[in-house]
Parts: structure tokens; C-alpha cells; sequence
């Protein structure tokens, strides 16, 4: 069978053995094949095709819940419920969405972008499904990585109290986007480690009558010739939390996982399943990744394991250039260290491991503990340095106001990855970090417009003691390391005009002020350009100046309007009597779906071109 005549997971039912096995490799070509193209999430998807098949030949989806703790990881789950010839379209604008995505399809039974929320919504399924009285298999699938994160400890305390059936598939490959750390992974890895893999054998009652769980599953395997071997356990982690638990399997067996599977729908109350996978399975460029390279790639050459992409000379990310003058101040300060939930490599924090490993912490998928693990270092006398995702960080939210902000601490917040992101869609866009941020008392919130700024804001962050965040877009820009560092005066704003005589003020902030200058130069444009590198504090001087002009004024976004910097242009200037009336650009009451960021800053209308048009109608 084809991959583009599957329509449905009934399909694949009928198969033999032998033709599963033909249908994973299949799946595995097609996905290096067409990512390659696209880009997306390859090592998760490829360490899960036996895994996800074997789950969709044994449960009913989407009848049986069948989910994903990440949605990236959901390629081969899309593949078999109909949507292979999509595929050209993912994650461009329009097309497949990289993510599970309830409007695509019933079988999407639950969306994530953010890891370790799979468990408890299994939960609300389970309690829903037996309030209603119904019956059907609630099947999460979660990763060792996930699992560390507070959110899933949680919810298996609850799924232990509560003792509904469930089926947990627990992912283990060892690795989150790179390596994992922390005492968690070293528990998984004595599980891992301490039994062989399951494997088959004749005799089933003299296997698992001894356990608690194996009682369980005689009363209901007494048809099944070959079952598992020695390894249904209590284990000490999840039978503490009151979890059966079988294991370990290896993830790219497809005849055991069904047979595991097969006993698992047996079994009676939630119960573990402990899968083996290898991330980049059956490509050896991705399977030998310690790094997470390929966790998530641009195009890319298939023979070679080339990107495609590449970077201008001299130009470097917004998270390099924050990453390389972070490592330059901490040579000069001591008490300066860095901080990490499970983003070492994506926030280019890597050189500053390796040179400073005393003074760096991966705190692993937690950024709620990452945030008040820095104010407690922060409030013995530390400088710490956090980096996360702007996507990210709204999970920590309460860590930051109650932990960090109210006890007026001086942690840095580096907001990785604001505004726009593109491909990943809109649980990944960085778009409410400057409203979430700025409704904090001590807080102050800056944008960099170039690498330079960025230096002197990030110098200024360390010779003030109030919490400071700054945030960086995706994206590349010109730089050079500079030993000549000036301090930024907190909250004042610059201001560009091209003639003596402006007929309109753009206010605006990061990369975009200057290509707003570079534009009016070209067209020679009579206008006043504001440099609005603090959201909060504003600039109070340069704030008289602009309510006291005659002249009209455009506040240009490129993120959520509603609490944002023009809601603090029209607050300060309605608490100070003027009825000034602003033009505002910027994303409305929305969330915003994948796609290139030209595309998706086109279909928002805030992209250079809309932006001049309104500047056109007042000259």
C-alpha cells in the first residue's frame, strides 16, 4: 500500500507483519524525503514510526484517544490518518500544520506545542469518558524529557489517586532537543537499564503471575500463546505514584509493542508502558545528533546532511549575539551565571557551558523552577542570566511576579524568540511577553534594534539591581564583538529624523526602526523615526515631546496590541490630560497560524509595505 492511499487507520489493520515493516521504512523514507524539503521536526518523528504504527494497528482512532505530549512528534500519526499528501504543504502558510491540530482531523484529539500537559489532559478524558459511561482507550504518549517537567509530576499524582484506565506510552529516547539532565533522567536511566527488554515466551503464567499487575493481565491473556517476559514491575517512580508499570520495550520492535499494546488494553486502572525509541532512527545523521541539530532543520541535502540555509558573513543570530556578549561580561564578573530550561543549544548557550560549567544550569523542561531557581540565586548575591523562549516564558508567569518582580531581584531574562516565529505557529509565536511583562511592578522590559544595542542594554541589565528582561527575535543580523561598552540610560528612547521638517512620527522598536529609516532614506520621506527600545519605563522627556507635537502619529507593533507598547503610549498619555489621537499598527484579538514570516506579516498587515502606505496617507 501506498502512503497516499491511506486514508484512515483502519486501513493498515489488514496488514501482515512483514508489511508493517514494509509500511515503517516507507514512512521513514517519506519523511526524510519531504522534510528535507519543508524543514520541520525530523529526529522525533523518525524515532516514533514503529512506535505510532504499532499504535494505530492496535487502538480504534479516533474512537480511542491517541495523542501526543509534543505535537511535533505527530508526523507519522498524520501520515496514517489520511494526510500523506499534505505533506508538501507542512508548516507553510495555509498547508499542514507542523503540530497536532484539531481542525485537520478527528483523530487530533488534543493540541501542544509546550511539553507536559499530555498527562493531564488524559485525565480530564478519563474522567469525562467514564462520567458519560462510555468506553474507550485514552492513550498519551509522553517523553522522559516531558516527564520532568512539574505540570506532568502532577498529573500522575492525581492518575495514581484517581485509578482510571489509561494508557501512558512512555517515550524514553534519552533525549529532550539535546541531551537530558537532572536526577529524573538519571532514574529513567537505572530503568532503562536494570532489566533487559521485554521480550516473547510460551509460557505466560509462570511469568507474570507473581506480579500485581500480572494477575491482571492472565485473567485476560489466557488466548495469547506468547507474552512478556520478567519485566511487569512496581518500580519505585511511578509505583510510588500508585502506577502499574511494564518494561522496558524496545520501540522499534512493531511485533512486541503490539503484543505489549495488546496487553495493555487489558489491563485494568492507568498503566505505564516504558518504550525504548533512538531519536533520528534510520537516518545517521540524525541518529548520531548529541546536540539537537536535527531536532528541528531548515531544508536540508539528504546525501550530505547539508543545510541548505545559510548565514551571511558576519552576521550571527539574536540568541549568539546575546549568548557571546553574556560570556564576554561574565569573564569580567564572577557572579555572573547562566540559566537554561532544556535550551542549551537553542539559545547558543554552548561556549558559555563549556567555559564557565560551575556557573551554568540546565534545569531541564522546567521553566517555572528556572525562574525562581535564578531569584534565589539572585537573592544570595548571584547575577543570574536566564534564556527562554518568549513562547516559553508565559509558563513561568507566576514565578516572575511573585518570585522575581515583588521582591524586586536582579535576574536577567533574556526572552529568546519574541514576536513572530513563523513555521511553528501559533503556539510557538512569541506575541504577549511585552503585555504579560509590562503589568509587573520593578520590572523593566527592553528590545535591542541591532547587535550593538543589544550589548549596551544587556551591560546595562548588570549594573542595575531591578529585574530586567530583554527580548530577541528569531532571525540574523550584522555583528562584531566590541570592547567598548556604554551604558544605556533606562528607559530613554532615540529619535531619527530625516528633514528638518516631519510631517508624521513613527514610534517603533528592534530591527524594524532600522529598516523604517533605510526605507524613508531610499524615498526620501519627511518623517520623525522613535527608537522605543524600553517598553517600561517609557521615555517620560521624549513622551512630552510627542504628546506636545501637532504632528500625526503611527505606533508601529509587530506583536499583540492589547497590552502593548502603544497600550502604554495612550495609558501614559491619558493619565497625563492628552487627547492625542495615535495610529496603531499591530496584531489583533487573535492567535496567528504557521507560515513564512514575510507571509504571515503580509496577512496581519504589518509589514513594511503596509506600513508605508499609512505613512503615504500622511504626507
Amino acid at each position: 500500500m501506498k502512503l497516499y492511499d491511506i486514508k484512515d487507520p483502519d486501513d493498515i489493520k489488514g496488514m501482515s507483519l512483514d508489511e508493517l515493516e514494509n509500511l515503517c521504512q516507507d514512512i521513514r523514507s517519506f519523511l526524510i524525503e519531504n522534510v528535507s524539503k519543508t524543514g520541520g521536526h525530523l529526529s522525533s518523528n523518525l524515532g516514533i514510526v514503529e512506535l505510532t504504527v504499532a499504535l494505530h494497528y492496535t487502538f480504534f482512532s479516533p474512537k480511542d484517544k491517541i495523542f501526543f505530549d509534543v505535537g511535533h512528534q505527530s508526523y507519522v500519526h498524520k501520515i496514517l490518518t489520511g494526510r500523506a499528501g499534505s505533506f508538501s504543504t507542512l508548516r507553510q502558510y495555509k498547508g499542514l500544520s507542523g503540530f497536532q491540530k484539531r481542525y485537520e482531523s478527528d483523530h487530533d484529539v488534543w493540541e501542544a506545542g509546550h511539553s507536559s500537559t499530555s498527562l493531564s489532559a488524559a485525565l480530564g478524558m478519563a474522567v469525562a469518558r467514564d462520567l458519560n459511561h462510555e468506553n474507550y482507550h485514552i492513550v498519551p504518549v509522553i517523553g522522559d524529557a516531558s516527564l520532568t517537567g512539574g505540570m506532568a509530576m502532577e498529573a500522575l499524582n492525581q492518575i495514581g489517586y484517581e485509578n482510571k484506565n489509561m494508557i501512558i506510552i512512555f517515550n524514553d529516547n534519552n533525549m529532550s532537543i539535546s541531551k537530558n539532565v537532572g536526577a529524573m533522567d538519571a532514574a529513567f536511566t537505572r530503568m532503562r537499564t536494570s532489566k533487559p527488554y521485554i521480550t516473547l515466551k510460551e509460557d505466560i503464567s509462570s511469568t507474570l503471575s507473581g506480579s500485581k499487575i500480572g494477575k491482571s493481565v492472565l485473567e485476560n491473556l489466557r488466548s495469547f500463546k506468547n507474552s512478556v517476559k520478567d519485566n511487569v514491575v512496581d518500580t519505585s517512580l511511578f509505583g510510588e505514584f500508585n502506577l502499574d508499570y511494564i518494561g522496558p520495550v524496545n520501540g522499534h520492535d512493531l511485533k512486541t509493542l503490539i503484543k505489549i499494546l495488546r496487553a495493555a488494553k487489558k489491563h485494568h486502572g492507568p498503566i505505564v508502558v516504558h518504550v525504548i525509541t533512538k531519536k533520528g532512527k534510520g537516518y545517521p545523521y540524525a541518529e548520531n545528533d548529541k546536540f539537537g541539530k536535527w531536532h528541528g532543520v531548515p531544508q536540508f541535502d539528504i546525501k550530505s546532511g547539508m543545510f541548505l540555509s545559510k548565514m551571511p558573513s558576519g552576521h550571527a543570530s539574536w540568541s549568539e549575539v546575546i549568548a557571546k556578549n553574556l560570556q564576554y561580561l561574565a569573564e569580567k564578573n564572577e557572579d555572573i551565571v547562566a540559566i537554561t530550561p532544556a535550551m542549551i543549544s537553542g539559545s547558543k548557550l554552548t561556549e558559555f557551558f563549556h567555559f564557565y560549567p560551575e556557573r551554568s544550569f540546565d534545569c531541564g523542561i522546567a521553566e517555572e523552577h528556572a525562574i525562581t531557581f535564578a531569584a534565589g540565586l539572585a537573592n544570595s548575591g548571584k547575577r543570574p542570566f536566564v534564556s527562554i523562549y518568549s513562547s516559553f516564558l508565559q509558563r513561568a508567569y507566576d514565578q516572575i511576579n511573585h518570585d522575581v518582580a515583588r521582591m524586586d531581584l536582579p535576574v536577567v531574562i533574556g526572552i529568546d524568540r519574541c514576536g513572530l516565529v513563523g513555521e511553528d505557529g501559533e503556539t510557538h509565536h512569541g506575541l504577549f511577553d511585552v503585555s504579560m511583562i509590562r503589568s509587573m511592578p520593578n520590572m523593566i522590559l527592553c528590545q535591542p534594534k541591532d547587535a550593538r544595542e543589544a550589548q549596551q542594554l544587556l551591560y546595562t541589565a548588570f549594573q542595575q539591581q531591578h529585574p530586567f528582561a530583554i527580548r530577541y527575535p528569531r532571525g540574523n543580523i550584522p555583528f562584531t564583538v566590541s570592547d567598548t561598552i556604554e551604558e544605556v540610560r533606562i528607559g530613554s528612547w532615540t529619535k531619527w529624523s530625516y528633514a528638518e521638517k516631519s510631517k508624521v512620527i513613527i514610534i517603533a522598536y528592534g530591527s524594524d526602526v532600522d529598516k523604517i529609516i533605510s526605507k524613508a532614506t531610499v524615498n526620501a520621506q519627511p518623517i520623525t523615526v522613535i527608537n522605543a527600545r524600553f517598553f517600561k519605563p517609557l521615555d517620560e522627556e521624549m513622551m512630552q515631546e510627542i504628546m506636545n507635537s501637532k504632528l500625526p502619529v503611527i505606533i508601529y507593533e509587530t506583536d499583540i496590541l492589547a497590552g502593548g507598547l502603544s497600550g502604554a503610549i495612550l495609558e501614559y498619555s491619558n493619565d497625563h490630560n492628552c487627547k492625542k489621537h495615535y495610529d496603531r499598527i499591530g496584531i489583533g484579538d487573535h492567535y496567528v497560524e504557521h507560515g513564512s514570516l514575510p507571509l504571515l506579516r503580509k496577512s496581519e498587515h504589518i509589514d513594511m509595505n503596509s506600513l508605508f502606505e499609512r505613512i503615504g496617507s500622511y504626507l
